[in-house]
């Protein structure tokens, strides 16, 4: 009985002693909630339709099931604004959520969830626009649910996007936090390049970003930097998505994205053509990123 109890406390002590299993990306579920999230049934996810809505639940669900929390004590923020086009007002509602750091200062993830709609009897899905980018949102946020970070990470599905950024705008002006936030991550059309390339845009207004993006390991994925200098026309990025309006209150930000291709805001943005190796070795590109920058 000595020896099984001198074993038995052994057996307990080097398990307790011995290294946990690293938490890794859950690759599979972010495939699913890609699929989900640009599937039929979300009718192409535009402000204001029921589409639109089904989306929001969906993403509410996840982050409530990964164990990121509310922020601010809700999951949702519903802001109004004036349709550029039509100039009717309409509500949009952005879905919010954090996982507390070590300290208060925060870092925002964000990617947006809104896309088009439908078009007569086509349904523009946004698989890659920016589907890719919102199921990153709740992949990272689980992966830091179980690790905790330094800083604290806000993980915000922007609405009304493509109708101005409107949901960004909506966000750092309702901000009451934004002395504390030092860096933007954007996520916007992660999923589709058949070069293996993905750009970090930013670098060139905030060159401090610069030196933390070249030290992270990129496997297989070919991280590019530029698509930010005023030269490039429409090439330039600054403004193009949700980081501009952070850029306008002078938050730093970095920007992860493709360059534009055959199936940009077509209906042909499938699920089906996303090159899924591809989507997963960009997110994790993208968390090893944040990483990165959560260490300094």
């Amino acid at each position: 009985m000595k020896k099984v109890f001198l074993f038995l406390s052994v057996l307990a002590l080097y398990m307790a002693c011995a290294p946990s299993e690293p938490t890794t990306l859950n690759t599979n579920q972010l495939v699913e909630d890609l699929k989900v999230i640009s599937s039929d049934e979300m009718e192409g996810r535009r402000t204001g339709t029921p589409g639109n809505e089904k989306a929001r639940n969906y993403l509410v669900e996840r982050f409530t099931a990964v164990g990121a929390t509310p922020f601010q004590g809700s999951y949702t923020h519903e802001f109004t604004f004036t349709n550029r086009r039509s100039q009717e007002e309409m509500t949009g509602v952005n879905v919010i959520a954090e996982v507390e750091g070590m300290s208060d200062s925060v870092i925002v993830i964000t990617a947006h969830y809104d896309h088009l709609g439908k078009r007569d009897s086509l349904i523009f899905n946004g698989a890659d626009d920016d589907a890719s980018g919102t199921a990153a949102l709740i992949t990272l946020a689980e992966y830091f649910a179980k690790e905790k970070p330094n800083h604290t990470l806000v993980f915000a599905a922007f609405d009304a996007e493509e109708m101005g950024l409107q949901g960004a705008r909506a966000f750092v002006e309702d901000s009451v936090f934004l002395d504390k936030v030092v860096l933007n991550i954007n996520m916007d059309m992660i999923s589709n390049n058949d070069k293996n390339e993905l750009y970090a845009a930013g670098t060139y207004h905030y060159p401090d970003t610069k030196p933390v993006l070249e030290s992270i390991e990129t496997g297989d994925i070919n991280l590019l930097f530029g698509h930010d200098t005023p030269d490039l026309g429409y090439n330039d990025w600054t403004n193009s998505s949700d980081h501009g309006a952070f850029h306008a209150k002078g938050v730093p930000f970095v920007y992860f994205g493709v360059e534009d291709h055959p199936y940009y805001h077509k209906d042909t943005d499938e699920f089906e053509v996303v090159p899924i190796e591809f989507y997963k070795k960009s997110v994790q590109v993208i968390l090893n990123a944040i990483l990165a920058f959560d260490a300094q």
